[in-house]
């Protein structure tokens, strides 16, 4: 087996892999906030750790990957104060935060879908598993590393001395930049709350030994990652804004909680961003994947276009490097299909692909090796070709696309029938009629002009 190496945020430098488990891998990744549409800068994380979880199992491992869905308690300022996202979604829709919550991971999972991510093995709402956050927050509690104020249950960061090293916080800069505390009993600023009570407009809110109230955002990944994955797993996943609270606060309460750490490596991935700077939902200069194919792009282009920089280097995004990696996605796709099927795994190629894919995820490396193996003249077409679709099997773009898939009468009818019903206002027609296309195994992607494209569902 392939040595795998990957950097480890907890000790900042590339170790090598090694599982707690010989042959199997347990991965807990921070998953959405569903109160608003995923957009692409999201959706460069979870491509990443989709390359990461195909990585391991093309090394044969066996993989039991986990993703949390926060769908209550992940305020807007990433700690303690400002408004529940939830409820702010809901606010600015008119719906209830229980509808956003079902609309915005819908559009998530379409999203990977398109995408072709690999649905985790287990996909957890943090609503449906309350019991589990009370009872790790009452042992933190019984543990001393917890106290009682006007807010809630609040963490004791004092009991814990390893607080500032994961993310090499500056504590004392931190309490004397502080802004007006959310609560003033706080032992120190940093302080977290595992459950908030006394919010009596709050619409999400549970009985607890604390009074009636909702889980802290951090709460919930060590509730859910220890639950299926266990006191101590291999790998956890996120972006870096998480590194300096909330996967700072997951390892403090993990402690509380345990006594020891729980995770072994902890992977981190930069940020997308535009040529003018940050996407961000509240600048409102996001692209949704839907906005993408709306625009005629093929979609994998853009998962071709993440795998051509390193994931903790970012990527830069434009209309121009999309196109670019539209055409050598193309490209790619067209010279496959000129070759003959029947052809053999060159092993040298694949070992090399397999050292590339296994150094820290080096994914514009492994797309590298595939061109070098396409121009190769001493290699059989067919055998090129064998080569670089079993390949596709980390990268996930479809290389053996020859065209466009048959879409079954049955479905196409049942398109048609939608658009009339979107064309006469008829909503809830249109909603009915897409679920139904949904369980056939197919995706509608509405596009301009009123116009439609159906879409095989990954995996179908």
């Amino acid at each position: 087996m392939q040595k795998i190496y990957f950097y480890n945020t907890l000790s900042r430098k590339k170790e090598e892999f090694k599982p707690i488990k010989k042959g199997e891998v347990g991965i807990y990744s921070c998953g959405p906030t569903v109160y608003w549409n995923q957009h692409i800068g999201n959706m460069y994380a979870f491509l990443v750790w989709d390359f990461l979880v195909r990585t391991l199992r093309y090394n044969d491992y066996k993989v039991k990957w986990v993703m949390n869905i926060t769908d209550v308690g992940h305020n807007t300022t990433d700690g303690d104060g400002g408004e529940d996202k939830m409820e702010k979604g809901a606010k600015r829709e008119g719906l209830s935060v229980w509808e956003i919550s079902k609309k915005y991971e819908k559009q998530f999972l379409d999203s990977m879908d398109l995408l072709n991510i690999a649905r985790p093995d287990v996909l957890c709402r943090a609503t449906e598993h309350i019991k589990e956050q009370i009872e790790l927050a009452k042992k933190i509690e019984d543990n001393g590393f917890a106290y009682i104020t006007k807010t809630g249950l609040v963490f004791d960061t004092s009991k814990y001395k390893d607080y500032a090293k994961f993310a090499n916080l500056k504590l004392e800069e931190m309490e004397a930049g502080a802004r007006v505390e959310v609560d003033v009993e706080k032992k120190q600023v940093w302080d977290f709350l595992l459950w908030v009570t006394n919010q009596p407009n709050h619409i999400m809110k549970w009985g607890s030994p604390w009074g009636e109230g909702f889980p802290g955002w951090h709460l919930e990944c060590t509730a859910m990652s220890t639950k299926y994955l266990g006191e101590v797993f291999d790998i956890h996943t996120g972006g870096i804004e998480h590194i300096g609270v909330h996967h700072t606060n997951e390892i403090a309460q993990s402690y509380g909680a345990f006594g020891h750490q729980t995770v072994n490596y902890w992977l981190h991935n930069a940020w997308l961003t535009l040529k003018e700077g940050k996407m961000s939902k509240s600048l409102g200069n996001v692209y949704t994947v839907q906005d993408l194919v709306n625009k005629g792009y093929d979609v994998l282009a853009f998962r071709y276009l993440v795998f051509s920089s390193h994931y903790r280097k970012g990527l830069v995004f434009s209309d121009e490097s999309l196109k670019s990696a539209e055409l050598a996605l193309t490209r790619l796709r067209k010279i496959l299909s000129s070759w003959k099927d029947g052809g053999e795994i060159n092993l040298e190629y694949k070992n090399k692909f397999i050292e590339k894919i296994s150094n820290d995820l080096a994914t514009s490396e492994a797309l590298a090796s595939v061109w070098k193996l396409v121009k190769d003249s001493k290699i059989r077409d067919e055998d090129k070709k064998a080569t670089i679709v079993d390949f596709d099997k980390v990268l996930g773009l479809d290389l053996n696309k020859t065209g466009d898939i048959s879409i079954p009468k049955e479905v196409e009818e049942l398109a048609r029938a939608r658009q009339e019903a979107r064309a006469g206002k008829n909503w809830q027609e249109s909603d009915r009629l897409r679920v139904k296309i949904e369980g056939k195994g197919y995706l509608i992607e509405d596009l301009a002009n009123d116009t439609y494209r159906i879409v095989k569902k990954i995996g179908m």
